[in-house]
């Protein structure tokens, strides 16, 4: 059904995607669950659906349709697997540092391989001992001739074990204007990726560590100018990594109140189905509410952002709303289905741990809270969707 943000177009695209989730990626879900496995050959297949180039324009292979379009990609499939809603998102956000800071050689060379599903890319920003202060990390890159040499860890790295193109941001100096961002190749050698770690939730993605040791990369690697690492880091982050996990939420409550939905009409108790018992039923209504208010939220952000219009503090609302609604309401659910959502049989349990994996990255709630309080008191710095949005718009509302 189009709503006030989606066209026909974007419908059309909901429909292809979740056809491909319900044949090619819900049959895989249980063998994910029981291996905690990374899914190589199931990454590489949705990569060659072209859903990576969402963002990429016409001219270099790209689908050209914008965020709004990467939201419903991300959000049709996290309804079936969130694990591989989270590839592609990370993935996605690998795109965002050559589209944006990219020199052209770089985006002929990398962009129409990435849209063709060939190249997976990552970014690779936190580390161990500084986390989410940008500012803090120590691994470095040192100039040496026409090479840089790069050492130090990354941790955390989305599609670490299935990513052939790492956007790295290593220290080239002090301070803010010390960062600098790389290209490196999975295969360079001095590049090790760490073990694949099962965590809580996510069962198929890979999220791991990167360990660079004398790994030497051509200066011509280098995104933008030495200085534009810091740039890179925060564009990616805030136009690219909150709307990317407020549609992995997104796509999990989903499923979170459709499952519960269908499971309280076939359940019965007392003579009746459990849906038409009060307490359920106000249950089941709370988490309706939630989702059509997060939805709106996450489609209003990323439709300001195809549009070229400010809109950071709509992107912070929209992962707060999304990321907070999506765990209320799997916790909700899991109160429904009592004793029944505590087995693995049922994907309940799933959906209440896949969601949690979600607050985190790209800031939890309480820096998406603290930036927002910026916003209302008039000393938020800066419109990053104002300087780097506008460049999709023409192929986006197309």
């Amino acid at each position: 059904m189009v709503t006030p943000f989606t066209t026909e177009r974007h419908e059309r695209l909901r429909r292809q995607v979740r056809e491909f989730a319900e044949a090619e990626v819900r049959p895989r879900v249980p063998e994910m669950e029981e291996s905690r496995t990374v899914q190589h050959r199931l990454a590489r297949l949705i990569a060659r659906q072209g859903w990576i180039g969402a963002t990429i324009t016409r001219r270099y292979g790209g689908m050209g349709q914008g965020h709004l379009a990467k939201t419903i990609i991300i959000e049709e499939l996290s309804r079936v697997s969130a694990a591989m809603g989270a590839m592609v998102q990370a993935s996605q956000l690998g795109v965002a540092k050559i589209v944006h800071f990219g020199s052209e050689e770089q985006k002929k060379t990398w962009l129409p391989a990435i849209a063709a599903g060939e190249c997976l890319p990552t970014i690779a920003v936190t580390e161990p001992e500084s986390g989410g202060h940008v500012l803090g990390m120590t691994s470095s890159a040192v100039r040496d001739g026409d090479d840089y040499v790069l050492n130090g860890r990354k941790v955390y790295v989305g599609n670490s074990h299935v990513g052939d193109l790492h956007g790295v941001v290593v220290r080239t100096g002090p301070g803010s204007d010390g960062l600098s961002a790389f290209l490196v190749e999975a295969d360079r050698p001095g590049l090790t990726v760490g073990p694949h770690r099962p965590a809580m939730g996510l069962h198929g993605f890979g999220f791991g560590e990167l360990r660079f040791d004398g790994c030497r990369v051509p200066a011509a690697n280098r995104l933008g100018a030495e200085g534009d690492g810091l740039h890179v880091a925060y564009s990616s982050s805030v136009l690219y990594g909150r709307p990317n996990l407020t549609a992995v939420s997104l796509g999990i409550h989903r499923a979170v109140v459709e499952d519960t939905g269908a499971f309280t009409a076939r359940r019965h108790r007392y003579g009746r189905p459990l849906a038409e018992l009060p307490s359920v039923k106000l249950k089941l209504g709370r988490m309706q509410s939630r989702l059509m208010t997060a939805r709106v939220a996450a489609y209003h952000a990323v439709h300001l952002l195809d549009r070229g219009e400010p809109c950071d503090a709509e992107l912070m609302n929209a992962k707060l709303v999304n990321v907070e609604h999506a765990i209320d309401s799997a916790r909700d659910a899991m109160e429904v289905h009592a004793a029944c959502g505590l087995f693995t049989d049922r994907p309940v349990e799933r959906y209440l741990r896949d969601a949690f994996h979600i607050f985190a990255p790209a800031g939890t709630s309480e820096v998406q809270l603290l930036r927002l309080g910026e916003v209302a008191l008039g000393t938020a710095k800066g419109q990053w969707s104002r300087r780097f949005a506008a460049p999709q718009e023409a192929d986006a509302l197309a």
